[in-house]
């Protein structure tokens, strides 16, 4: 029986996240079929945050196309890296639970602050600004991978 480690529960949870609900189409069928103004249509517009792109458009230039991209790859990078770092000291429960979490907004904050400065004229107030955007998305979306670390296992050092 295999045994999900806190790290791989919480990578495999946020990459599903950003493959299911960032792509395109998913994307663009939420901004055009839901209202923002709900509580459904507001979350679903949340789960979309790291969207990714398959290439430029009228609307997107290609610098856009790599700053989105980059961002999800990095969301997901960053979610790895923290938790590995972290989950050593941390069994599964609830402070599994509340550092699969945090990782989520920590990481989300970062990847938006650090891809901002890919964009055309980038400015520290537009880097601050998204890295608003990306926390919020932890903060209401970073329960999902919450849940996940928390079933995780701790791996034994033995």
């Amino acid at each position: 029986m295999s045994r999900r480690t806190v790290t791989g529960a919480g990578v495999i949870t946020t990459a599903l996240l950003v493959l299911l609900f960032g792509n395109q189409a998913v994307t663009e069928w939420v901004h055009n079929h839901t209202n923002g103004a709900n509580l459904w249509g507001w979350f679903l517009r949340q789960l979309t945050w790291p969207s990714w792109l398959l290439g430029p458009s009228d609307t997107v230039s290609a610098r856009g196309v790599l700053s989105e991209d980059l961002r999800a790859l990095l969301l997901i990078a960053f979610v790895g890296a923290i938790l590995g770092m972290v989950s050593k000291g941390i069994a599964a429960g609830a402070g599994g639970f509340f550092l699969g979490w945090a990782s989520l907004v920590f990481a989300s904050a970062l990847a938006a602050f650090l891809t901002a400065f890919i964009l055309e004229s980038p400015t520290l107030i537009q880097a601050l600004t998204n890295a608003a955007a990306g926390s919020a998305y932890g903060l209401f979306v970073g329960w999902i991978v919450g849940i996940a670390t928390a079933s995780a296992k701790k791996v034994s050092s033995g």
